[in-house]
């Protein structure tokens, strides 16, 4: 039998030093980042906690940033 192991496509994909994730995605992540980042920033403050902004827009918009990680991590790579 053949000692030589032929390596995997993941293993060969850590040998070769190329990213996990394509540039899109990196892209994608980073936008999902400042999305959520600017849903906390509307719920900052300590005056009249039952706004809109507070208690709906904000929410929302935190939501949808935790939609885009989720599709950047999702989304294949184009090669």
């Amino acid at each position: 039998m053949n000692d030589k192991k032929t390596p995997k496509k993941a293993e060969a994909s850590k040998q070769d030093g190329s990213f996990v994730f394509g540039k899109e995605n990196y892209q994608l992540m980073i936008l999902g980042f400042v999305v959520i980042m600017t849903g906390f920033i509307l719920m900052y403050g300590t005056t009249d906690i039952f706004d809109f902004r507070k208690l709906t827009l904000a929410p929302i918009v935190v939501l949808t940033g935790f939609v885009i990680e989720v599709f950047a991590i999702m989304r294949k790579p184009k090669n």
